[in-house]
């Protein structure tokens, strides 16, 4: 029997009040190197048991990011930005201002050792998020990450129709703690995606909150963010030191 996705979900996350989850958001534009020798650092001491798990919300300056998967062919303009190869699952991805990522580092022995219902649960939180705005995010059985319809377009040439991806999901585990993470598009430079495939899929475009028609601000989204977060993975504490 095949199993539902959105099954995974509820059972998946204890939520613990007793071991809430630090919530970190970074001033600024956050190195794209720095960042990574944070969560290696993170993550090793998760798993010593020396640091509470983390969700840290970073914005990038404009980089493109090759994950595991990602084709030579699907970079498209090779000078435009920097480009760093990465360990973290999935293909290419751009990352720049107006762009939130979250990088989430949690220890799976302590919830549940299944990437793929981790995978769903964070497609669960960027749903919930996107709700908050009366935006309905989609998620795909062929295709990682959340999309929106747009049904005032064409249709495609198969006859499906048009359709957006409005967040990304890409994640590496080691010694089954979580690193890297999701990025919702807030009102970054779209034409920035051009350089790229988007996570190497073809014929549908990307979108951000902004370019929906909705005058959402960094912190609208990280206060929904936020919430939605709570109830799917379970209790978070604010904090304010920097990496």
């Amino acid at each position: 029997m095949k199993t539902n996705r959105d099954d995974l979900v509820p059972a998946f996350w204890p939520h613990d009040e007793s071991f809430p989850v630090e919530w970190l958001i970074a001033d600024g534009l956050t190195d794209y190197d720095a960042a990574l020798a944070f969560m290696e650092q993170r993550v090793a001491a998760i798993r010593e048991g020396t640091a509470r798990e983390l969700v840290w919300l970073v914005e990038h300056p404009p980089l493109y990011t090759a994950g595991t998967s990602a084709k030579a062919t699907d970079l498209l303009v090779s000078d435009r930005f920097p480009v760093y190869a990465t360990g973290r699952g999935g293909e290419y991805t751009y990352h720049g201002p107006g762009q939130r990522v979250a990088y989430v580092m949690l220890d799976l022995k302590r919830r549940r050792e299944d990437i793929r219902a981790f995978v769903t649960a964070l497609e669960q939180w960027i749903i919930s998020t996107l709700a908050s705005f009366n935006v309905k995010g989609e998620r795909r059985e062929d295709r990682v990450g959340v999309w929106v319809m747009r049904p005032e377009r064409p249709a495609l040439p198969d006859g499906s129709p048009a359709e957006d991806k409005i967040a990304a999901i890409g994640i590496r585990l080691r010694k089954w703690v979580s690193f890297h993470g999701i990025s919702i598009n807030v009102e970054p430079d779209l034409t920035h995606f051009d350089g790229i495939v988007p996570c190497g899929v073809r014929g549908h475009g990307v979108t951000s909150l902004v370019d929906l028609g909705l005058p959402v601000e960094m912190h609208d989204l990280d206060r929904a963010l936020h919430e939605s977060f709570k109830n799917v993975f379970g209790a978070v504490q604010r904090v304010t030191r920097t990496p």
